[in-house]
């Protein structure tokens, strides 16, 4: 079954989320707007969803389908470390995430993710469409509405073997990009690394520090 493409227009329409592989980590992050139509509903909505130290995700679409998600993906990562001590690597997590949303595909879940995080074997990042197909990022990704802002500055600036200090300071200007062009994109920039000292956050205060650092 295809999705009817102007139902998955209305529902993937209002924010702009990016990922990018580091040297040292991954560079997830994502602007607070939501909207319901022309109306702006919240500018602190929370679009980066912490699975575990290791492991996060963006949400672009739905809020109701992508807390189902998330509270799925969660619950199922506390069940894996209980059998296995350790937590769901991102592959595992997005290869589970797929298998979900394939099996619903009749009734899709109307989001698009992108999962990054670390595991034994480094840095990962994917993108997941909302019937389930992914894709293994090797640089960068984005999603929603302001992905062609920011994906534009994203491919212009980024080089391999960035460090996540340098991911943050791009994913913050291609955030902002994309606020300025899509009116759907909006609100403040929340940004997390993932890496061997774990799962930190940065906002507006924090982003602003690693700008002006040296």
């Amino acid at each position: 079954m295809s999705l009817d493409m102007d139902v998955y227009k209305n529902f993937m329409k209002g924010t702009t989320t990016v990922g990018m592989i580091c040297s040292d980590g991954v560079v997830i992050g994502a602007d607070s707007k939501a909207t319901m139509g022309t109306f702006i509903s919240t500018i602190e909505a929370q679009k980066i969803i912490k699975i575990d130290n290791n492991l996060g995700m963006t949400i672009a679409g739905s809020v109701g389908d992508a807390n189902e998600l998330a509270r799925i993906i969660k619950a199922q990562n506390e069940i894996y470390k209980m059998n296995e001590g350790h937590p769901m690597s991102p592959k595992s997590a997005t290869s589970l995430l797929s298998v979900i949303m394939q099996q619903n595909k009749m009734m899709p879940f109307y989001v698009q993710l992108i999962v990054g995080g670390m595991d034994s074997n480094g840095t990962q990042l994917y993108s997941i469409d909302p019937i389930g197909g992914y894709t293994a990022e090797s640089k960068f990704t984005a999603t929603g509405s302001g992905t062609e802002s920011a994906i534009g500055y994203i491919e212009d600036v980024y080089k391999s073997g960035i460090n996540t200090k340098e991911g943050i300071k791009i994913a913050a200007k291609a955030l902002s990009i994309a606020m300025r062009r899509d009116s759907a994109t909006g609100g403040s920039r929340n940004i997390v690394v993932i890496s061997k000292n774990g799962y930190m956050e940065y906002g507006e205060k924090d982003i602003e520090k690693v700008f002006a650092s040296k």
